[in-house]
């Protein structure tokens, strides 16, 4: 077996220009592979860190808008559902659209109208300033909290506690004090798509009910407590809800974190779709391999003829030839594995992002390259076995 490998070696060096093309046509596409793999993972690594960021506790509870058309979601369901045991914290919402104005310049912003126990169901990190109190909600003060990444936009800087905002709400000016800056999650998808994301700004749930004459509110977002089966206490929880408006069907509940697996389905799909692209070119490099193998077989005739007639078996040429396809498909691996992580590498330094390794695809591009390797190379090396040796003898090479 030693002078296998050794015969290996010898063979491979005596074309290396050849031996190096066809390693780097497989190195790529492991690289490709390991690199499209690895972003995927760090994609939703970072989505579902901005979907716990956003919060929004693990049930919303709204008024199903085809069969609940004169109900109104109140005070009085905001008040049952705050003494369901399995509730932490229930916190009425309200959101509109705005544009919001500062300094002369304005942006698109969603409005947020919350209670004062909104850090109980947002991921609200308190930068500068303070968060909304029970006072806000009573007075329907026109105070408001803003994310970091509009104060940044219109300031310049973090901290611009005790500014003021004009917000505009379906033709309402009004005017709100700053009183916090907040990292409210979103942050990383406002950044990338910023146009089609708008900032977040925190009022006085009562206050926005002010502005626009409203009693109601859009949804009730729930906190709850170790709850193993969500889905049938939210099922529970409607027609509980139901039974007291006295009709069925009006009231419905969304599990965000149901979301957020289907959003992390998608997102591995999507990857997986783009890693089986990207490993047809090692199928192509297998090809490749073969192409090669051929080549090495036709110039090795007499060699392959000399060994037989000594007394070497069948068995023995299928060795050595599947050893070197073994030996160039692995190295093709290593090198294209190293690649993929180096460029992954590099990308998470300048992006300033967690480099995520990504073990089981890494492993399966290694698993699947060499797979193809030996397959590709099987039919040379039969080829290479199956020679008459009086006939290769023959050959002038």
């Amino acid at each position: 077996m030693i002078d296998l490998f050794r015969c290996t070696v010898q063979n491979l060096g005596r074309k290396k220009s050849r031996a190096f093309l066809t390693i780097l046509s497989i190195s790529v596409g492991v690289a490709s592979v390991v690199l499209i793999s690895s972003i995927g993972a760090v994609g939703t690594q970072m989505v579902n860190q901005e979907m716990d960021s956003l919060g929004l506790g693990a049930l919303t509870v709204s008024i199903d808008s085809l069969t609940g058309e004169n109900v109104e979601l109140g005070e009085n369901h905001l008040a049952f559902l705050r003494t369901q045991p399995q509730i932490v914290e229930a916190v009425p919402i309200l959101t509109k659209k705005a544009k919001i104005q500062m300094r002369g310049l304005s942006a698109d912003g969603m409005i947020w109208g919350v209670d004062a126990g909104a850090k109980q169901i947002f991921n609200l990190d308190l930068q500068f300033g303070r968060l909304l109190r029970k006072e806000d909600i009573r007075s329907s003060k026109k105070v408001c909290l803003i994310d970091e990444t509009m104060a940044q936009a219109f300031y310049h800087r973090g901290n611009i506690v005790g500014k003021e905002m004009k917000i505009t709400l379906d033709g309402h000016k009004e005017s709100f004090e700053i009183v916090g800056v907040v990292s409210s999650g979103g942050n990383l998808m406002q950044s990338i798509i910023g146009e089609y994301m708008p900032s977040f700004v925190y009022i006085p749930y009562s206050s926005m009910q002010q502005i626009f004459g409203q009693k109601g509110f859009d949804q009730i977002a729930l906190k709850l407590e170790d709850v193993t089966e969500v889905e049938v206490f939210s099922e529970q929880l409607t027609t509980q809800l139901d039974e007291r408006e006295g009709r069925s069907g009006i009231f419905r509940t969304q599990n965000i974190a149901q979301q957020k697996e289907k959003l992390n389905y998608i997102m591995q799909l999507v990857s997986r779709i783009l890693a089986v692209i990207a490993g047809i070119s090692m199928i192509v490099a297998g090809l490749g391999i073969m192409s090669v193998m051929l080549a090495s077989v036709s110039e090795r005739t007499r060699e392959i003829g000399i060994k037989k007639s000594i007394g070497a078996t069948k068995a023995m040429i299928v060795q050595e030839f599947l050893i070197e396809a073994f030996a160039l498909s692995l190295l093709g691996s290593f090198a294209g594995t190293a690649a993929g992580l180096g460029v992954f590498w590099i990308s998470c330094q300048i992006f300033q992002i967690d480099f995520l390794l990504e073990t089981g695809s890494i492993g399966f591009a290694i698993l699947f390259a060499v797979t193809i390797g030996m397959i590709f190379g099987a039919y040379p090396s039969l080829k290479a076995a199956n020679l008459n040796p009086v006939e290769a003898l023959r050959q002038d090479r």
